[in-house]
C-alpha cells in the first residue's frame, strides 16, 4: 500500500513540472516575438526619415559668416605679393586741427571753474565765512603777522594721535602694556608686544602697527630722505638716561595712555541651574607718535631754560656807587 501511494504521488509531481515547463517555454516564444516585432517597426520608421528630403528643412539660425585678413603690405609672410585690401591707415591730425579740438573741450582745472557756480557747495555758510575771515585779519593784524610757538612747532614737525578701538580687556591690565610701550620706538614697541606673553599684548601690537602705517600714509612720517644730511645726537631724557637719536625721522611714541570703557554683559553657569551674572570690562589705548626730531627739539628746550635759570640765580655782587648822605657829625 505504501509502494502505490509513493507511486502516485511522483507521478503527479512530474506532472506538474511538465506543465510548469511548457508554460514558461510559450511565455518566452511570445516575447521573442513581440520584440522582433518592435524592432522591424523601428526600422520601418527609420528609413522612411532617411528618405525624406532634407533640402526642404528650415534652418532658424544660421552662422556668420568668417571675415578673412590679409597680410600687409611689408609683412615678411607675403612672398612677393602685395594686398591692397586691408584697411588703409588714416591721415595724421595737423597741429592745427588738435589746437581747435582742445580748444572746443572744455577745461576742468579748478582755477578755469565759474566760482559763483559752485560757491554755494564750497561756502554753504556765507555769513559764518564773513565772520570767520574777519576775525583771522584781527588775530594777524594784533601778533603784526607772527607766528606762535605753537603754531611754528605745528608746521615744522608732525604729530599722530591714534586711539583703538575697544579692548576686551580691564585697565589693570592694559596700564602695564602701555606704560611700557610709552617712550620707545615704534618698530621697539611692536617688537615687545611681539614677544610678550599677555594676552591683550596681541591686540595692542596690531593697533601699533596700524597707528604706524596711518601715521606713514597721512602724515608723511618716518619717510627717510638720501638728501638729508642728520647727524647722530646724544641727547638726555627726561628721566636723565642718555639717548643717541640716530635718524631725526624715525617715529617713537611720545605718550600711551588708557581709556576706561563700557561694560558688557556675560553668564556663569554653574551647579544646579544656577546663573550668575558676569560683567566684563571692555578698554581702549590711545598714542601720540612723534619723530625724533621733536625728541631732540625738546631736549634742546630743556637746556636752555635750565642754563637760563641757572643764570638768573646766580649772584652778582653790587656795584660801585659813589658815597651820599654822609656827614662829619653824628646825625642823633
Amino acid at each position: 500500500m505504501v509502494a502505490v501511494s509513493t507511486a502516485f504521488a511522483s507521478r503527479q509531481l512530474f506532472s506538474s513540472m511538465s506543465r510548469r515547463s511548457m508554460s514558461s517555454t510559450a511565455h518566452l516564444h511570445f516575447l521573442r516575438e513581440s520584440l522582433m516585432g518592435s524592432n522591424s517597426s523601428n526600422n520601418d520608421r527609420v528609413e522612411r526619415f532617411s528618405s525624406a528630403d532634407l533640402s526642404s528643412a528650415k534652418v532658424s539660425h544660421r552662422p556668420p559668416a568668417v571675415k578673412k585678413g590679409s597680410l600687409g603690405s611689408g609683412s615678411i609672410f607675403s612672398d612677393g605679393e602685395v594686398s591692397t585690401s586691408g584697411p588703409t591707415p588714416k591721415k595724421r591730425a595737423s597741429k592745427k586741427d588738435k589746437d581747435e579740438d582742445e580748444d572746443v573741450e572744455q577745461s576742468t582745472a579748478l582755477a578755469d571753474r565759474n566760482r559763483d557756480t559752485i560757491s554755494r557747495t564750497l561756502i554753504p555758510h556765507p555769513e559764518r565765512r564773513a565772520r570767520w575771515e574777519r576775525k583771522m585779519v584781527i588775530r594777524a593784524v594784533k601778533n603784526r603777522g607772527q607766528l606762535t610757538k605753537e603754531e611754528v612747532i605745528q608746521q615744522s614737525e608732525r604729530e599722530l594721535q591714534s586711539r583703538s578701538h575697544w579692548f576686551k580687556t580691564s585697565v589693570k591690565k592694559l596700564g602695564p602694556l602701555a606704560r611700557q610701550v610709552a617712550g620707545k620706538k615704534v618698530e621697539d614697541a611692536i617688537m615687545q608686544m611681539r614677544y610678550s606673553k599677555k594676552k591683550a599684548a596681541k591686540d595692542v601690537l596690531a593697533f601699533l602697527e596700524q597707528a604706524r602705517n596711518e601715521a606713514i600714509v597721512s602724515r608723511g612720517m618716518g619717510i627717510k630722505s638720501t638728501d638729508d644730511g642728520s647727524k647722530e645726537v646724544e641727547i638726555k631724557l627726561k628721566d636723565g638716561k642718555r639717548y643717541t637719536v640716530r635718524d631725526e625721522r624715525e617715529i617713537y611714541v611720545d605718550q600711551a595712555w588708557v581709556n576706561r570703557g563700557p561694560y558688557g554683559v556675560d553668564f556663569d553657569h554653574r551647579a544646579r541651574g544656577q546663573i550668575n551674572r558676569l560683567r566684563p570690562p571692555y578698554t581702549a589705548l590711545a598714542v601720540v607718535l612723534k619723530e625724533e626730531k621733536t625728541r631732540v627739539r625738546e631736549w634742546r628746550d630743556r637746556t636752555e631754560k635750565a642754563l637760563r635759570e641757572r643764570k638768573e640765580k646766580l649772584w652778582v655782587q653790587m656795584p660801585d656807587r659813589r658815597v651820599t648822605g654822609q656827614s662829619q657829625y653824628y646825625s642823633w
